[in-house]
């Protein structure tokens, strides 16, 4: 009876072996990222990022921003709207040698030339992307797609973007299971859209409303980015406002299944 028992024992032990799954062992999970893992204390410490952007940190919060969003060593991350490449740099040192990050932007021109492309090439894993916010082309799936500040920006008629359209397209880039960081202005609840263009502002529940529309998962929200101070009335650019407006920080889920 022994015999056949520890026969049986090894036989549901080999089954579990071929499942993937060793009953009464812990199978070990990536380690949660926080704002002082070494890949994001890494970034921030890049000596190649200009001193402008380090003396944005204190009103941005990139060590949080970027544990919030997950980022690990060997994601592939597009950052839509890279305007300077304040987070392009910090993705790209955070994802490492095996990762890709993929700057997502506006055609420049010889009169206004995008930031991106004076360094993008000094970083290796850096792919910039200049045929703007809606008619990229990325042929790996995505871990994550970052849009700072620049959401409300597709609304605008000039640009002549299908949000529906943009919104699905993220969706389908992104692996199962991959995040979307939306960072925005704040506008007042219940504020139209057109409100993008005269104060570049966006309502928070619009971004949910559109991103859950198409398939998004609303995950959470970060208290990060957030100022009680500004009263959302004034253009973004204004005064003593602008690089403090009360921003809201979003993370959207694609369902793993």
């Amino acid at each position: 009876m022994r015999k056949l028992l520890a026969g049986l024992g090894i036989a549901v032990f080999i089954g579990a072996c071929a499942g993937g799954a060793i009953p009464g062992l812990m199978m070990t999970a990536p380690a949660a990222v926080t704002a002082t893992s070494p890949h994001i204390l890494a970034a921030l410490a890049d000596p190649r990022r200009p001193e402008a952007d380090r003396e944005r940190d204190a009103l941005r919060h990139p060590a949080e921003i970027m544990a919030f969003a997950g980022v690990q060593p060997g994601w592939r991350v597009a950052d839509i709207g890279p305007g300077g490449g304040y987070y392009t740099r910090l993705f790209s040192v955070a994802a490492g040698g095996e990762g890709r990050v993929y700057g997502v932007d506006r055609a420049g021109t010889a009169e206004r030339p995008r930031p991106l492309s004076a360094f993008a090439a000094e970083y290796g894993n850096i792919a910039h992307l200049t045929d703007g916010y809606a008619n990229w082309t990325i042929s790996e799936p995505l871990d994550a797609i970052f849009v700072s500040q620049i959401y409300h920006d597709f609304y605008l008629p000039q640009l002549s973007i299908d949000v529906p359209a943009l919104n699905r397209k993220m969706y389908d880039a992104l692996k199962p299971g991959g995040v979307l960081i939306i960072i925005d202005h704040a506008a007042t609840a219940g504020s139209d859209v057109s409100v993008t263009g005269t104060l570049h502002r966006i309502d928070q529940a619009q971004v949910i409303r559109d991103l859950t529309a198409v398939g998004f998962v609303m995950e959470e929200e970060s208290p990060a980015l957030r100022n009680g101070a500004d009263d959302r009335s004034v253009r973004v650019f204004e005064g003593d406002i602008r690089g403090r407006t009360d921003q809201f920080t979003l993370r959207f889920r694609k369902p793993a299944n």
